[in-house]
């Protein structure tokens, strides 16, 4: 297939779109729906900060040995 040309006024797209029986307005846009209902089968993540255990402190010897 080739393109040998365009058209580019309206008025003779919808006269070509209304021969076709197609509808010569473009359809509206639906409107955006919402987020997902998760219902109240959704399980809780665990807190994992709550879970770490602590860093352990390392001895720090001020001592000089000479």
């Amino acid at each position: 297939m080739r393109i040998v040309a365009f058209i580019t006024e309206a008025s003779s797209v919808q006269r070509i779109l209304a021969h076709i029986g197609k509808p010569p307005q473009p359809p509206t846009i639906a409107p955006a729906r919402g987020p997902p209902d998760w219902g109240e089968g959704l399980e809780l993540l665990p807190d994992w900060d709550a879970m770490a255990q602590p860093e352990p402190k390392p001895e720090f010897n001020q001592r000089v040995s000479w």
